[in-house]
């Protein structure tokens, strides 16, 4: 988690020194995501023969690498690639459990319904404080070591009001994008009243939720959430604000994605099964981002989210990759990069646009999913000339090296 630094008086304290420059120079291919660089013919902003200089966490300079000016320190790229560290904005990884079985079962013949969240809650309940820290800081570690720099995580496997707010409080210790989702399902205890769960969730839970988290989600979906419940649990975080997101449109058609639109969400995750009117809604609001999940549809053998629809309408698009442990219990942005280029129609440019910058966007976010002067120095420098060697080489892991707020990892 970014923490600000300790204060000091004045009248003890030394001034402080210049903050440390390293240039990461010899760079093959840099990807800025630079409004000011990006074109059609150049859609992520490519520096070729390029060079970054960090100072302290940030970005300070980029440019080609015979420019580059003098440094306390360099690091040589080796003609290696080197694009913004990967924005992962929906997750869920506070949670204890293993559902190998139900995995097993559900590749040898049996659908996916979102029942089975209600066996990771049992499991969650019953772990320790410790043990749902070292969890949650094992796949954060994990994913960090994949180019993940920026990572959502969400509430959503304790469903009382004691379990969500540890859940939370155990997140916001460990990452700065914590996301209160009591309304996953109803709670086992609610089955026979999901009115009164509601009543829970936007009630005595949110009050004790809020103040560990800075968004809202809902799983609005045949299942778990209606529309009414949906907008009901998201006015009511909203009032106390948190900002909504919505898991819409996973499993069937609904209203989830008018509803994000509707509530200004900054994200509507899934969007697997959308009608035209779903589409221009999404395209008419560029404030709501379109994360598209597939990890999930891989995970479950679903039809994959149609993409390249989306795009041409000028939707703005996100890749993440949902690491659950149950529906995509994956923690790799770039396997999700990859299944995005091979079955969602899009391009190794859009999908790595996707998985930083949409990211970012999803997150309502500026300072990070770019290399440019004044972000957070977040990069992903690939063992391998391109960018597009995330699609072009699947399942083999590229990372050569991570720098998280300008320290190299």
């Amino acid at each position: 988690m970014t923490s600000s630094p300790a204060t000091s008086s004045p009248a003890t304290s030394a001034p402080s020194g210049p903050a440390h420059s390293t240039a990461i120079t010899n760079i093959g291919s840099l990807v800025t995501n630079d409004p000011s660089l990006r074109t059609p013919e150049n859609p992520l902003g490519l520096i070729q023969d390029a060079a970054v200089v960090i100072e302290g966490d940030r970005v300070v300079w980029t440019g080609t690498h015979s420019k580059a000016p003098a440094t306390d320190s360099h690091h040589d790229a080796g003609g290696r690639a080197l694009l913004p560290g990967f924005v992962d904005s929906h997750a869920h990884l506070v949670f204890a459990g293993d559902r190998t079985a139900e995995f097993h079962a559900r590749m040898s013949g049996r659908p996916y319904s979102a029942g089975g969240i209600r066996t990771t809650v049992a499991a969650t309940r019953a772990a320790t404080d410790d043990e749902l820290s070292a969890n949650v800081a094992r796949y954060l570690a994990e994913a960090l070591r994949q180019g993940t720099t920026t990572q959502e995580t969400k509430s959503g496997y304790g469903l009382t009001t004691h379990d969500e707010a540890r859940a939370l409080r155990i997140a916001a210790g460990l990452t700065d994008e914590v996301t209160y989702l009591g309304a996953h399902v109803v709670a086992p205890e609610f089955a026979d009243d999901p009115a009164a769960y509601v009543a829970l969730v936007t009630g005595e839970m949110l009050d004790a939720c809020a103040p560990h988290a800075r968004w809202i989600d809902v799983f609005c979906e045949e299942g778990a959430f209606d529309g009414d419940q949906a907008r009901a649990v998201l006015t009511a975080g909203a009032a106390r604000g948190l900002i909504p997101r919505v898991h819409a449109n996973q499993l069937s058609y609904g209203p989830g994605v008018r509803l994000a639109v509707e509530l200004d969400a900054a994200s509507a995750d899934h969007c697997t099964h959308l009608t035209d009117a779903d589409v221009d809604a999404l395209a008419s609001a560029p404030r709501t981002v379109a994360t598209l999940l597939p990890g999930a549809e891989f995970s479950t053998r679903a039809v994959y989210p149609d993409a390249r629809r989306l795009l041409d309408a000028g939707a703005t698009v996100a890749l993440s990759t949902d690491c659950n442990p149950g529906s995509s219990f994956t923690s790799s942005m770039a396997f999700c990069v990859a299944l995005a280029v091979r079955d969602m129609g899009m391009t190794p440019d859009e999908a790595v646009l996707a998985a930083t910058l949409g990211g970012a966007r999803a997150l309502r976010r500026t300072d990070v999913g770019t290399v440019t002067p004044g972000a957070r120095a977040d990069l992903h420098l690939l063992d391998a000339p391109s960018h597009v060697h995330l699609a072009y080489r699947p399942g083999v892991p590229l990372t050569a090296a991570v720098w998280q707020a300008g320290k190299r990892l």
